[in-house]
């Protein structure tokens, strides 16, 4: 598995009726907060873009940049929750496979 891939993705949309985007590694979430105006750059934005780029550069797991993004995606109300994934739901449960 490429080291800038995400466990699982954060799902995100810009509002009701937009598609939802499924933000699968890094390099994707680093180009998502490239796009974001630049009136809303705050400073949860300015750390999700930063642990983003220090993922790419190794000095930080692509994870810790997956929660400082879904952090950010959360804050500003484009988070789509998802439920728990299946791995999760199985692993509470004592399986470790996924649910089918």
């Amino acid at each position: 598995m490429d080291r800038l891939q995400f466990f699982s993705p954060v799902r995100v949309s810009l509002g009701r009726g937009q598609p939802v985007h499924d933000i699968e590694n890094v390099a994707e979430a680093l180009a998502f907060l490239r796009e974001w105006p630049i009136g809303r750059r705050g400073p949860v934005y300015r750390c999700a873009l930063n642990c983003c780029a220090a993922a790419m550069a190794a000095q930080m797991s692509a994870e810790e940049a997956r929660k400082s993004f879904a952090g950010f995606a959360r804050i500003t109300g484009l988070l789509i929750d998802s439920g728990p994934s299946p791995f999760v739901a199985s692993a509470r449960s004592g399986m470790r496979r996924p649910a089918t």
